[in-house]
């Protein structure tokens, strides 16, 4: 069985919405190093319906000489979480539907693992059915005020690795504990 790993970034009060705030703080190789390391015994990536449809465009024309992550996301089986999405034109797409937590079970026993990126809206649901395995939180020095937050309810984690970066970035790697 596969263990879901969940990849978002965050600002200091915990919001999770499209990830702007990261402009001003660029990208540290440190954290791509780290995306990696969280992706590496992938053979899957999950995601809600917005994010694979803002990812599509953004990934599917890019190479490797573009990012060193467009093999992972172009090559890699995606599926995707929708109860609207009728069809996909990127390779190694398919819809599994609405949210069933059934579902993402059986697509866990079926693969070594599955990244997931952003998709809060899965990932809530996916945290209260206690289907997430790990959480790699980047946490920028900012506070939203308001806006969507990872969490919804009670859960307990154990702190497995962090990191800080010279972009002022905290790395937090959480795996599910009890």
């Amino acid at each position: 069985m596969g263990k879901i790993k969940v990849h978002e970034f965050a600002t200091l009060d915990g919001v999770i919405d499209a990830p702007t705030f990261t402009m001003q703080y660029g990208f540290d190789p440190a954290m791509g190093e780290a995306i990696t390391s969280a992706m590496a015994d992938c053979d899957g990536i999950l995601l809600g319906r917005t994010t694979f449809e803002m990812f599509e465009p953004a990934w599917s024309t890019r190479t490797a000489e573009d990012d060193p992550g467009a093999p992972f996301f172009n090559d890699t089986m995606k599926y995707v979480v929708s109860s609207t999405l009728t069809d996909t034109t990127w390779r190694n797409s398919t819809i599994v539907g609405p949210y069933d937590p059934s579902t993402i079970r059986g697509l866990k026993d079926e693969t070594n693992g599955l990244y997931v990126s952003g998709s809060g809206t899965l990932v809530r649901a996916m945290i209260a059915d206690r289907l997430v395995d790990e959480i790699h939180l980047f946490v920028y020095p900012v506070s939203a005020g308001k806006g969507p937050r990872l969490f919804d309810g009670a859960s307990a984690w154990a702190l497995a690795r962090s990191e800080t970066y010279d972009n002022g970035v905290v790395y937090l790697n959480y795996a599910l504990s009890g």
